[in-house]
């Protein structure tokens, strides 16, 4: 099972910053969650930053967000990175352009060939995962959801989307084994407590994002460091 830094090393340091990603890489994590939005710059562009709640409406505030670059710079060479994006009415607005996915793709995109196989798109909101996939087919996308209904599972199957991402409040056996019956991965958030994480590899999950990605790995028996090569292990 990966264990993947949920906002970075989140429980030691502030979530969503490139130091926060910097110690969940030293830490082993197998891979990082982080959320991307795309903010105005001040000077009548925008640059995508690395947020999880609303935009501030502070220019000093939002001019101190951390950059999608800057965070990524912070993820090493081997993490894999679920990018979040933030684009519906529960996160502070819908934007039905979809403005945010395409200049997200061309920043991965700049990081070149050493990087393929390290990404995974989600997000809450279906219709942007459709849209990531029509203007970035070869990357793998999720569904985020927050029970692992059947209706989910079949809207996840029938747009292509390779994993689906409950809450691990809501997540069962069986859930897990519907998914992968359907060639779905199932990547759980958000898990900080060792006995539900054992239970979670018992039950097969594939993924669990941890604010304590060290307390995640020893209670899961990762004591002997980072593994060099993790994968999404995709089943579709």
């Amino acid at each position: 099972m990966n264990v993947i830094g949920h906002r970075g090393a989140s429980g030691a340091l502030t979530e969503n910053t490139p130091e926060a990603f910097a110690l969940a890489d030293r830490m082993g994590a197998d891979g990082v969650e982080l959320d991307v939005r795309l903010a105005t710059d001040g000077n009548g562009g925008t640059r995508l930053v690395v947020f999880h709640d609303p935009l501030p409406a502070s220019r000093i505030e939002l001019d101190a967000l951390p950059s999608f670059d800057d965070v990524l710079d912070a993820c090493g060479e081997r993490m894999l990175i679920n990018v979040e994006i933030k684009n519906s009415a529960g996160d502070g607005g819908h934007d039905p352009t979809m403005a945010v996915v395409a200049p997200t793709v061309a920043a991965m995109r700049r990081r070149g060939d050493s990087w393929a196989g390290r990404w995974l798109f989600s997000s809450f909101d279906l219709d942007t995962m459709n849209h990531c996939r029509l203007v970035a087919p070869d990357l793998p996308t999720a569904l985020l959801v927050g029970d692992c209904t059947d209706e989910a599972i079949a809207a996840a199957v029938a747009s292509g989307h390779v994993a689906v991402h409950p809450w691990v409040g809501s997540l069962t056996s069986e859930c897990v084994d519907a998914c992968h019956a359907a060639g779905l991965s199932v990547n759980t958030y958000t898990c900080n407590d060792p006995a539900r994480l054992r239970e979670l590899v018992t039950m097969g999950v594939d993924g669990v994002c941890s604010d304590v990605p060290d307390v995640a790995l020893a209670a899961t028996g990762r004591i002997g460091g980072p593994d060099l090569s993790p994968s999404w292990g995709t089943r579709a």
